[in-house]
């Protein structure tokens, strides 16, 4: 089973990358045939897949229209394995509001933290891009939510992280949210000094970020 399961799990991330919905879908089919955990065959399948897809986009390889292909592929995928997933086979990934903060319009890397963070099981309201800073605390009252990320690829607008931070400490809310920051120029220093919880250097990155920011059993002021 061990090299039936690397090879499942090899197709399921090929199918991702080479933005093939067809392959997605039968190599999800033949993981839930083949007895194959549905979470094994979403993280190191599937998610697996979109990380190296990320990392092609980073290096320039990869364009805005394969990654909304490569991420069509591993919604297919995901349709088919969802269904399958015990709530004792997968973690509790929490809720995540999710916005480029005002004054930036640049939302392909928020983008694709959605993505990522929606194949890891994490329930996320996307608000898109150029968000108010009341928006991001409304939304997270509203939703539930346990974490907040604000992304900015812009350092005239990355300063508005810090005034969404404030508006939760003027509203008594800050204990109740972990804050998470990303894009080009936020850096961990920068979440350190405007009191985020973390900074995520890319989506991957964001989602094991974000997992153990809901597993936290203590507030910690912030991680790499």
């Amino acid at each position: 089973m061990a090299r039936r399961r690397e090879e499942l799990l090899k197709d399921l991330a090929e199918a991702v990358l080479n933005m093939d919905e067809n392959l997605a879908v039968k190599a999800a089919n033949e993981a839930i045939e083949a007895g194959l955990a549905p979470y094994d065959a979403i993280s190191n399948g599937l998610i697996l897949g979109m990380k190296k897809a990320e990392d092609l986009y980073e290096r320039g390889e990869y364009f805005v229209p394969e990654i909304l292909l490569c991420s069509d592929a591993m919604y297919a995928g995901l349709e088919v394995l969802k269904p399958y997933l015990a709530e004792s086979d997968h973690q509790r990934s929490g809720r995540v509001v999710l916005g480029v903060v005002k004054g930036d319009t640049h939302d392909i890397g928020k983008s694709i933290v959605r993505i990522m963070l929606e194949g890891a099981g994490f329930d996320v309201t996307d608000l898109g891009r150029n968000v108010a800073y009341t928006d991001f605390v409304d939304a997270a009252v509203e939703n539930n939510a346990d974490i907040i990320g604000l992304s900015s690829l812009m350092t005239t607008a990355m300063a508005g992280m810090g005034d969404v931070i404030a508006i939760l400490n003027q509203r008594g809310l800050r204990q109740r949210f972990k804050v998470v920051i990303g894009g080009a120029p936020t850096s961990a220093a920068f979440a350190r000094k405007i009191g985020a919880n973390g900074y995520a250097s890319n989506a991957s990155a964001a989602v094991t970020l974000m997992r153990s920011l809901t597993y936290q059993s203590e507030d910690k002021p912030w991680h790499r």
